[in-house]
């Protein structure tokens, strides 16, 4: 069971910041803002795993092979 410990800091300023969007269209937009902000993070972390040689094509071929499903039995 998690524990509800309130908002911090972050959280309560952006709360703030959704207050002043009036619209639907505003909300998608700024949801898009924050999606392409986190992907370029992930393109970024993902570039310096590469260079530091953390992260290679096997890696990625591994990966496009492997079973992640969960079996379910009948």
């Amino acid at each position: 069971m998690t524990q509800n410990v309130g908002l911090n800091q972050a959280q309560m300023d952006f709360l703030r910041l959704l207050a002043h969007f009036t619209t639907e269209e505003e909300v998608k937009e700024l949801n898009d803002v924050v999606c392409k902000y986190y992907a370029q993070k992930i393109d970024e972390e993902m570039d310096r795993l590469w260079e530091e040689g953390k992260w290679t094509d096997e890696m990625i071929e591994e990966t496009l092979h492997e079973h992640l499903r969960t079996p379910y039995n009948a």
